[in-house]
Parts: structure tokens; C-alpha cells; sequence
């Protein structure tokens, strides 16, 4: 396998990757400098774990004080006591699985979660945003790292001066996130510093989806060298707190290193969480009428259940225990005795199940439709730690001729190590559309047309005298497409208006179809379908109007081409139009609309 490659770069400077999950956060970083081949680091110190020295993750939890500010994050929220001083100074605790539902719902239908029900995300603390408390999060895991950083480095404080007007952050998120979180992702760094609100400052995000992310992680430490060769195509399956990510590479060449994304990624809403949900559901309901259905002896036993319970349960066949009370605490109408609940390995196994039957489908769905064939699958993340999780899986698609392997090491620090080993290289050379973007515009009514027959009601006049159909829509990129890194896609335009001026700003927006269809031609066929992504807005001041005349009077015209960078991991755009003879480009701006009500 290709090793890192030594940094070719004139200045030295700094990668942090930023791994912000649902249950567990953390950041690994590279020193980069010239000539020298990069060492990919974790922060494994934070405050409140100094008794768990190595520990590369912290709990994604924050407590706010009444006015507003932060009171503790990460392990320090999570000190015992912590819950006793909360009740005394009237703290609010945030977690970031609340949080990550909130986002999520910026695409209610994204990623078909039943099980998340809007009324039951939790409330934000008074006056604060997603966006805020993101930024306060990531303000914090900055300092960590920093501080990290200077102490574990022989002239620390020298070498973090060197670099910190210098460091690229790697943001990564779910496989099923799309530009609007990236978006708020954005804004969450700005606010809390990380880099300055400039085009220079913002060049220096980057972001990478946690199931590539896993992927590089696998290849840099050398955790498939033995068993890839050319051709072979694998799976990697990232299964943490709250999303299962699947992504599938075939591996065009070993030497050099060439990847390519045959199927478009998968996110399942059937993390380890989903599991301690339907654990508690089952305790509310079978404790109903017992004195110990109380709301906190339920959480205290879905803590230990989460912690313990959980994480050793690996035979159906054998019961389970979960620990909350005291020796004098027993109900034996519901298996309590001596503080302890007992659990049959059946009813344990049944929370499991869910998220193991939709991994397992998902993957039988895939697999028969990739080729070359999928022939091994590379299960991480923190879930993945799961004795019952590895071995169903394992028992399941080792029918369908796949081999299941899971690294021995540790796979908690998959994602953010695999960000930095992103922004290192290139191996991944291509990447699937996972939906069909396209924009609605309008069509030259045609009488022979059926299509345009039915909606002729709503024929529009142009200053030209071209009579127009809307609701027409003109596919950029199917679901499914495989594009280049460095693959483009483009539409083009003609405007008309009486006024020039009128031409001197265009906003094209640009929509996601997620149904069926693999040729959608109307808006209003499926309207429930078809969502807005982004609005593309450009400068087309210096495009050539073109002046004419119509039935009624002069009116100009414009030829132009959107064009979208879709092969990166972040959607971008230019305009392009014709200028003495030569295509000229320029920026354009793609703008995310917010939903007020999600994140607030």
C-alpha cells in the first residue's frame, strides 16, 4: 500500500480533523513539513480524564449556566457529582445527540429515520442556537488540542506559534449530511474562531464524510494491506453513537493507490443509541407498575445498561444484568433482586436487532447491484465494538460469500485520524451522486407534446414572444453517476429582459429529486420528491447582453452555464460564459437556506 507521502510544501503548518459524534468527540492532527513524510497524532489528554491518560475521546455533552455561558464540557460534564451541581445551580445539559437531530431535520425526509420524532428532540438552552453550541464545542476541542499540542512537542510553545495562522481544519460529518449542515458546520467553526470570516480564512475548512474518512483510516494503517488486491472491491461500514455509515470502494490499483466510490453511500439512523432507546422503552413498559418504573432509577439503569450491559453482551442465550440500586432494592415480579435487574438474553438481543437486520439489508441490497462484486466488508467505529453487533453481522453476510473483519485497533479514532489522512492525500479518485440534482426551469411550449398539452394552462410569454411551460426539469447529475475529483457538471441558461440591468445578478437554484425515477422530467409530478439544496448566485455583470427586438419592443438576452464542482466531498460552483471568443469563469456563491425552526 502507498505509505504518506513526505509534505511537499514550502511553510510548515498544522491539520486538526475535528470528530464531533454523537455520543463520543475527539481530534487527531499532522505537523506538516517540508520534505518530511507526516505523523498522524491523537489528542489523548483532556481535562477531567487525567485518570484515564490515552483516552482519545471525551463525551459529547456541555452544561450551560443560567445566563448563557458554558459551565463545563466534555469529561468535566461528566464527572461524578456533576448532576448534584447541575441541580444547584440550575444548570442546562446539552448533549450532542439532541444536537445531531436537530441537524438532521434540515432534511426531514433524508435519511427516513421513524424512529425520530420531531417533538421529542430535545430544547436548546435559552437564547442559544445549534450553531452556538457547535461553536462552543469546537472553540473547546481547539483548545484541547492546542494545549495537547504544546505540551507533548519538544518546544511546544515555539512550534504552536509557528503554525497557528497556518492550520487547515477537516470537519467530518455522516455519510447522509449534505450542504446545509456542512454549511452550519461552517459558520459553528467561524464563530468560534478557528479561522477568520474571509474567502482566505474559509478555504481553510475542509470536510470529509466519516465513511471516507474510516476508509483512509483503514489504508494509512496499513489495515487492509494483506487482504485488498487490484480490483477488489470492500465495504466499509463506520458504526458509531448515532449513524451507521456504508461506503464501497474498489480498489482500482494498489501501486500507486487508486479508489474509486462505486455505490452511492448509505446513512442509517441505527447507531448505538438507537439501541439504549429501545432498551429504555422496554424497562418503562415492563416497570410500569413496579415502584422502581420511576424516572430515575430508569435512567440510572439505562446508564449501566450503555456502559456495561450493552458492551458485553454477546450470547442471546445467557441473561444480562443491569445494576441501579442497593442490595435492599427487589421486586421479583420483574427480576429485580438485590439492586440488580435481570434481563434474558432474548429481550437484550431484541434491541440489537433492529439496527443489525438494517445494516444487513442495506448491504444484500448493494451488494447484488455492485461490480465489480463486493468481497469484503471492514467493520469500525465506536458500536463496532460490540461482541453481538460483530458476530451477527459476521453470521449474516458471511451467507452472501463476504468476509467481515474488524481491526484490532482502536477504531474509536477511525474517523478523526482518517481526516487527517484525507487532507494528506488523493486516493480517492471518485465519488457516486447519491441523489439526482438538477434545476427547474422552463421549456418552449411544443403543441405535439402530450407533456405540454396537459399543463398548457400555465404557459408564460417572454419579451422574445417564446411561449414557455414551468416546471420543467433539467437533470445536472443522476443518482448513481461516478465523477472524477476533479469532475464537472453544468447547465445552461438563456435569460431574457426588457430591462439590461435585470442580467447583471442571476440566482439559479439548485434541486435534489429523491424518488424513483431515474429520468424525472416535471416538478409537478412528484412535488413531495423534489427539495431545494442551494441557491447558485453569481455576477454576470460582464456577460454579454445581447439587445433585440420583439413582438412588442427591444428586450436582451444572456447565455451563461452554471457549472458544479460535484467530485469533491463539498459541493461548489462557478459561471461560466463566452467572452471575445473564449470561455471566461468566475466565482459563484451557493447559498443554504436555514430552517429557523430546526435549529433554534
Amino acid at each position: 500500500m502507498s505509505p504518506l507521502q513526505p509534505y511537499s510544501g514550502i511553510q510548515r503548518k498544522l491539520v486538526l480533523a475535528l470528530d464531533i459524534g454523537t455520543t463520543f468527540s475527539g481530534v487527531s492532527y499532522a505537523i506538516l513539513d517540508h520534505g518530511e513524510i507526516p505523523t498522524i497524532r491523537t489528542v489523548t489528554r483532556y481535562p477531567g480524564q487525567e485518570n484515564a491518560a490515552g483516552d482519545s475521546k471525551i463525551p459529547s455533552i456541555l452544561y450551560y449556566s443560567p445566563n448563557g455561558t458554558v459551565h463545563s464540557i466534555g469529561a468535566e460534564a461528566d464527572e461524578p457529582g456533576m448532576a448534584l451541581v447541575a441541580e444547584d445551580e440550575d444548570l442546562v445539559f446539552v448533549e450532542w445527540q439532541g444536537l445531531f437531530q436537530r441537524m438532521l431535520h434540515l432534511r426531514p425526509d433524508a435519511l427516513g429515520s421513524d424512529e425520530i420524532k420531531k417533538a421529542d428532540i430535545p430544547k436548546l438552552p435559552p437564547g442559544k442556537t445549534v450553531v452556538q453550541v457547535l461553536s462552543d464545542f469546537m472553540e473547546y476541542l481547539y483548545r484541547c488540542a492546542k494545549r495537547f499540542i504544546i505540551e507533548s512537542h519538544a518546544s511546544g510553545d515555539s512550534l504552536w506559534s509557528s503554525v497557528e495562522d497556518r492550520i487547515d481544519f477537516v470537519l467530518s460529518h455522516p455519510n447522509g449530511w449534505e450542504g446545509p449542515q456542512q454549511q452550519h458546520m461552517r459558520r459553528a467553526a467561524t464563530l468560534a474562531g478557528l479561522v477568520p470570516d474571509t474567502l482566505t480564512g474559509q478555504s481553510r475548512i475542509h470536510f470529509v464524510t466519516e465513511g471516507e474518512a474510516s476508509l483512509y483510516y483503514c489504508v494509512s494503517q496499513g489495515l487492509v494491506e494483506n487482504s485488498i488486491q487490484n480490483g477488489q472491491t470492500v465495504m466499509i461500514v463506520d458504526a458509531g453513537g448515532g449513524t451507521v455509515d456504508l461506503s464501497v470502494y474498489n480498489f482500482a490499483s494498489v501501486a500507486p493507490l487508486s479508489i474509486e466510490e462505486v455505490a452511492a453511500p448509505e446513512c442509517l439512523m441505527q447507531g448505538s443509541t438507537r439501541v439504549n432507546i429501545r432498551a429504555r422503552s422496554f424497562l418503562k413498559e415492563k416497570l410500569q407498575h413496579s415502584r422502581f418504573g420511576n424516572d430515575e432509577d430508569i435512567q440510572t439503569m439505562v446508564e449501566f445498561f450503555n456502559k456495561s450491559t450493552k458492551a458485553v453482551f454477546k450470547n442471546s442465550d445467557e441473561p444480562s444484568y443491569i445494576k441501579f440500586g442497593t442490595m435492599g432494592s427487589n421486586d421479583p415480579s420483574v427480576q429485580i433482586r438485590r439492586g440488580q435487574m435481570i434481563l434474558s438474553g432474548h429481550d437484550v438481543a431484541s434491541f440489537f436487532e433492529p439496527s443489525i437486520r438494517s445494516i444487513v439489508d442495506t448491504i444484500r441490497a448493494q451488494h447484488e447491484d455492485i461490480f465489480p462484486p463486493l468481497t469484503a466488508v471492514f467493520l469500525v467505529g465506536g458500536f463496532a465494538a460490540s461482541p453481538w453487533l460483530f458476530s451477527q453481522l459476521q453470521q449474516s453476510l458471511t451467507r452472501l460469500g463476504l468476509t467481515v473483519s474488524r481491526p484490532d485497533r482502536h477504531t474509536n479514532k477511525a474517523v478523526a485520524e482518517g481526516a487527517v489522512a484525507f487532507f494528506l492525500t488523493n486516493w480517492v479518485s471518485a465519488r457516486v451522486a447519491r441523489l439526482t440534482y438538477g434545476v427547474e426551469c422552463s421549456k418552449q411550449y411544443n403543441e405535439n407534446d402530450p407533456e405540454h398539452l396537459i399543463r398548457r394552462t400555465t404557459i408564460v410569454n417572454r419579451p422574445s414572444g417564446r411561449r414557455m411551460i414551468p416546471n420543467s426539469f433539467s437533470v445536472l447529475l443522476s443518482k448513481g453517476t461516478r465523477v472524477r475529483d476533479n469532475g464537472e457538471v453544468y447547465q445552461e441558461f438563456y435569460k431574457e429582459a426588457r430591462d439590461a440591468s435585470q442580467l447583471n445578478r442571476i440566482t439559479s437554484e439548485i434541486t435534489c429529486y429523491r424518488g424513483r425515477n431515474k429520468k424525472p422530467r416535471w416538478t409537478d409530478t412528484e412535488p413531495e420528491m423534489f427539495s431545494s439544496l442551494c441557491t447558485v448566485v453569481a455576477d454576470t455583470s460582464k456577460v454579454y447582453k445581447s439587445k433585440k427586438f420583439g413582438p412588442v419592443d427591444c428586450y436582451y438576452s444572456q447565455e451563461y452555464k452554471v457549472v458544479l464542482l460535484c467530485g469533491l466531498t463539498e459541493l461548489k460552483a462557478q459561471i461560466a460564459w463566452i467572452e471575445d471568443g473564449e470561455e471566461r469563469r468566475g466565482p459563484a456563491t451557493i447559498v443554504y437556506d436555514d430552517d429557523a425552526e430546526a435549529l433554534n
